[in-house]
């Protein structure tokens, strides 16, 4: 949910106008829309090679995950791997384009540590591949967009890790 329809949600349930310091926040989430847009712009068209690189630097960072026996060993195990990369990123986008972590909430983390501790991914594994997808990511922005968006990465890997 964007921060306008928060400010807007949280007023009419307390039967109130937005406040001087609300209105501010939407002022300044406006203000960084094409910011956010750009970023997200950024990273999607640029999928193919993020992912690429985050899994490199993963395979080098854990070759255990790529050896025999490893979560990712194989052409259909690392193809899901692959898959799982590219919808991190997606999901994202989707919270720096809405200016807020609760699209990656609501949409990806709701569950994902007891999924893959079903699945017996380890979830270690999967903050350090998200840490690397960062890094893919933030290489291609600029420092004000990396600053952006660093936070989103951030979330995902602490949400994991914790």
């Amino acid at each position: 949910m964007s921060v306008v329809s928060q400010v807007i949600l949280n007023a009419d349930d307390e039967l109130r106008y937005p406040t001087s310091g609300e209105l501010k926040g939407i002022q300044d989430f406006l203000q960084t829309g094409p910011q956010r847009l750009t970023i997200a712009q950024k990273l999607a068209e640029n999928e193919k090679k993020v992912v690429d690189q985050a899994s490199k630097a993963l395979w080098r960072r854990r070759p255990d995950f790529i050896a025999p026996g490893g979560n990712a060993y194989g052409q259909k195990q690392r193809a899901l791997c692959l898959r799982d990369y590219g919808w991190y990123l997606r999901l994202i986008t989707y919270g720096i384009i809405a200016g807020d972590k609760d699209p990656i909430e609501s949409i990806g983390l709701v569950g994902v540590r007891e999924m893959y501790n079903a699945l017996d991914v380890p979830v270690p594994g999967m903050v350090a591949a998200i840490e690397c997808l960062k890094d893919a990511s933030l290489a291609l922005l600029t420092e004000a967009e990396a600053a952006e968006a660093a936070p989103y990465f951030d979330y995902i890997i602490q949400a994991m890790a914790g």
